[in-house]
């Protein structure tokens, strides 16, 4: 019983993680989108 608690417990915090990092990159994509809008503008 604890053995699938703990398991589920990391499959939890890695998706968790994942989904930061995922979050973070789609962050950078739209920030490097607008200032190349920026340029093209200018």
């Amino acid at each position: 019983m604890k053995r699938g608690i703990l398991f589920g417990m990391a499959l939890l915090f890695a998706l968790s993680t994942a989904a930061c990092n995922t979050v973070h990159g789609i962050g950078k994509d739209i920030e490097s989108g607008g200032k190349a809008i920026q340029k093209a503008t200018h």
